[in-house]
């Protein structure tokens, strides 16, 4: 299956439009963002567990990356409010489920091979740093030699240049920005390609958006490990 496969272009989905599609769970939805691969997939995704839905127990072979964006996500390990990203490497292993429900967005098979770090906090304890554009301000999330990731916070009407020499993929947490011609609203996602870049303006409340740059530069080998892992490769 592929969904906006193409990598060298510029690709937007108003989330909050889409249609749950069902996954082999009962009571797990998703909605599929970019995919490349069956059920093994390099995969972003907004995936909707049901109150008392859980998955089978499994392994992150490529690295399983998740922001909680409403109610908590659990597994034997924690659970996991509204506002907690995550970042499970490969080889982690764990059954998630979610007692109330949650909705979270998560991608899949884009982490390095030998990456072993494992990531869990809350995004709004993190302390923000200044940009250099007036009136936003960063907040940190993850960095290593391939990519960074980071919510950017807009106040009101603040404007910025941004620019992508690597790639970047914007998902709106809250609010509204301007990305170039397009209106981004909460949940709204958006991929730049390889040298891509625009004018993000926030509109009257503000927004927060997370970006993370510098993975995509690597997307040709992460379909190269999806497809070896891949059953009918093996």
């Amino acid at each position: 299956m592929e969904i906006l496969a193409d990598f060298e272009k510029r690709a937007i989905v108003h989330s909050t439009a889409l249609a749950w599609l069902t996954s082999p769970m009962p009571g797990v939805d998703r909605r599929p963002l970019d995919r490349v691969g069956g059920e093994v997939a390099r995969a972003t995704s907004i995936v909707r567990y049901a109150k008392g839905s859980k998955f089978s127990p499994h392994v992150h072979t490529g690295g399983e990356e998740f922001i909680v964006l409403d109610g908590v996500f659990q597994d034997e390990h924690d659970d996991y409010p509204a506002g907690s990203y995550v970042r499970n490497p490969p080889q982690s292993s764990h059954t998630p489920r979610s007692d109330q429900g949650c909705i979270i967005f998560v991608k899949l098979w884009q982490f390095q091979p030998e990456d072993r770090t494992q990531v869990s906090l809350m995004m709004d304890n993190i302390p923000t740093i200044p940009s250099q554009a007036a009136g936003v301000s960063i907040t940190p999330l993850y960095k290593d030699e391939i990519e960074e990731v980071s919510v950017f916070n807009f106040e009101s009407n603040a404007k910025m240049n941004f620019l992508a020499p690597d790639g970047a993929e914007f998902l709106v947490l809250n609010g509204e920005i301007q990305a170039g011609d397009d209106l981004l609203q909460q949940h709204s996602w958006m991929r730049l390609p390889l040298g891509d870049s625009l004018i993000v303006t926030a509109k009257s409340h503000g927004a927060k958006v997370w970006i993370k740059t510098g993975n995509l530069a690597d997307v040709s080998n992460q379909i190269k490990r999806v497809q070896a892992a891949s059953p009918s490769k093996k």
